[in-house]
């Protein structure tokens, strides 16, 4: 998956109605400055580690299920039956990311399948478990570059 800047959207859009058979030479330009922005584009890392710890790995479970839980990390911890330090540092360790950005990285996972499929911004948000709109829209632009608005465009 990437990225992608309003460049390459624009150079795309233009390139959709082109007719397949024969380019002429501006249209050739204009499909190699595609590619050359694709080759530039840094790849959006959209994976999401699971944990090896079973107890860690039971919170990553019933989050990807229920990514809308708003649980704090405290509750989890004793939910899974540790100490919320050692979760903190167990699921940094194992994972590569924090609990609460791995959490996010869920919501926004949920969030792309759910955009795939015409959901509208607002329920999304909502949906999720996030308590305004507009902090799950600049979430999302921090992470993707866009607005969910725009991305599903």
């Amino acid at each position: 998956m990437l990225a992608v800047t309003g460049l390459l959207r624009e150079a795309v859009t233009r390139a959709a109605s082109w007719n397949r058979e024969e380019l002429t030479a501006p249209q050739e330009r204009l499909a190699g400055v595609i590619l050359d922005e694709i080759r530039a584009l840094p790849q959006a890392n959209l994976g999401l580690p699971m944990p090896q710890d079973v107890r860690l790995l039971r919170i990553a479970r019933a989050l990807s299920d229920r990514p809308d839980d708003d649980r704090r990390l405290e509750a989890w911890a004793a939910w899974a039956g540790m100490a919320p330090r050692t979760l903190t540092r167990r699921f940094s360790a194992e994972t590569g990311f924090s609990f609460s950005e791995w959490r996010q990285r869920v919501r926004l996972l949920r969030a792309l399948e759910l955009l795939a499929a015409g959901q509208p911004v607002t329920t999304i948000a909502l949906d999720l478990g996030y308590d305004n709109v507009s902090a799950f829209i600049a979430l999302f632009r921090r992470v993707f570059g866009t607005t969910p608005g725009r991305y599903k465009v």
